[in-house]
């Protein structure tokens, strides 16, 4: 039997949630060029390797065929890529994206998912005008190109932004609004987005064909990236500690002048509007120069203006002395002294 996957399990992930102390702060207050992609090839994987049998995606063709070749086998069954328990078959990892579709992740944001529910992807490395791939060889083997033929737009998305480009070796990959389209081997069942923020080059794909952004966050909250959980604004932009600040008796920034250009302090948010934060040390402070600024465990904190996009961690370890702020205020990965 057919197993068609449509739509993507969500997780939100949470985290404890400590009293709230004032001990800290200065004032002593809380913190207030592609072309159209036409429906033209079958999804059922008839003679083309794609997939074999009930389901379980067995692939039965005699050319073992690459990540980004399908091979020239002649596989006849009606199989998706997927097994009887919906995790991704290998021998599926290159398959037609079908039905295109929009899944809300209240981590990531919407984000376009194949007709099999798994999470699109875009690569900083690639151009979108005009379209251009420099994903190739083990790059796309980790992140398989979704081929261009049959993809159609569902509800959310605009077909006129569904396009395709001709790769190195000769195959056309989806584009979304002129980006190149890929799935992500580690992502294994529908609804996962392993591959947000990975090596800081990799996001998940918004309908619009721009980089995945979360809507309606809380001021403070907690995201997943590849340094881990860390602490994020409003906006779903890391978070930021110097380490030549002070937090006792009281907090202060060493960031001043041209820093606080390239380092924006985080302006004050108030503690109920923070989600996986704990709340110890979280308040508002007046800098000398007027700007208030927030704190976490008791500590000034910042965004970096070199991230351009939610989930970005390019200010980690810059100079050795600004790290990205764990959701308990700790500094993660500064040196131990």
């Amino acid at each position: 039997m057919n197993t068609s996957w449509r739509s993507a399990s969500l997780v939100a992930t949470a985290a404890a949630v400590l009293a709230l102390t004032t001990a800290c702060g200065q004032d002593g207050t809380s913190a207030a060029g592609s072309r159209n992609v036409a429906a033209t090839a079958a999804a059922d994987g008839r003679g083309s390797g794609f997939g074999a049998g009930s389901g379980a995606g067995t692939r039965t063709g005699t050319d073992p065929g690459t990540a980004t070749d399908p091979g020239t086998g002649s596989g006849s069954g009606t199989g998706n890529g997927y097994g009887a328990d919906g995790r991704q078959d290998p021998a599926g990892a290159v398959r037609p994206a079908g039905r295109l579709a929009v899944a809300d992740n209240p981590e990531v944001g919407k984000v376009v998912t194949d007709s099999a529910g798994m999470t699109l992807y875009r690569f900083d490395r690639d151009t979108a005008e005009p379209a251009g791939s420099h994903c190739d060889g083990d790059c796309a083997t980790t992140w398989p190109p979704v081929p261009a033929g049959d993809a159609t737009a569902g509800t959310g998305i605009d077909q006129d932004l569904l396009g395709s480009v001709t790769r190195a070796d000769g195959t056309r990959q989806l584009t979304v609004g002129g980006w190149p389209a890929y799935r992500y081997a580690k992502d294994t069942r529908p609804g996962q987005v392993a591959g947000q923020g990975v090596g800081g080059t990799w996001s998940a794909l918004a309908p619009t064909g721009k980089k995945a952004s979360p809507a309606n966050l809380p001021g403070l909250s907690v995201r997943r990236t590849r340094l881990g959980n860390v602490v994020v604004d409003r906006n779903g932009m890391t978070v930021y500690r110097f380490l030549k600040d002070r937090a006792w008796p009281k907090p202060v920034s060493a960031c001043t002048g041209a820093c606080l250009t390239k380092w924006p302090a985080v302006a004050p948010v108030a503690a109920d509007d923070t989600d996986g934060v704990v709340r110890k040390g979280l308040m508002g402070f007046t800098r000398p120069d007027g700007v208030r600024q927030m704190t976490v465990d008791c500590w000034p904190v910042y965004t970096f203006s070199g991230d351009k996009a939610p989930g970005d961690t390019a200010g980690q370890g810059v100079g050795g002395t600004w790290y990205a702020v764990a959701p308990d205020g700790k500094a993660l990965g500064a040196p131990k002294k």
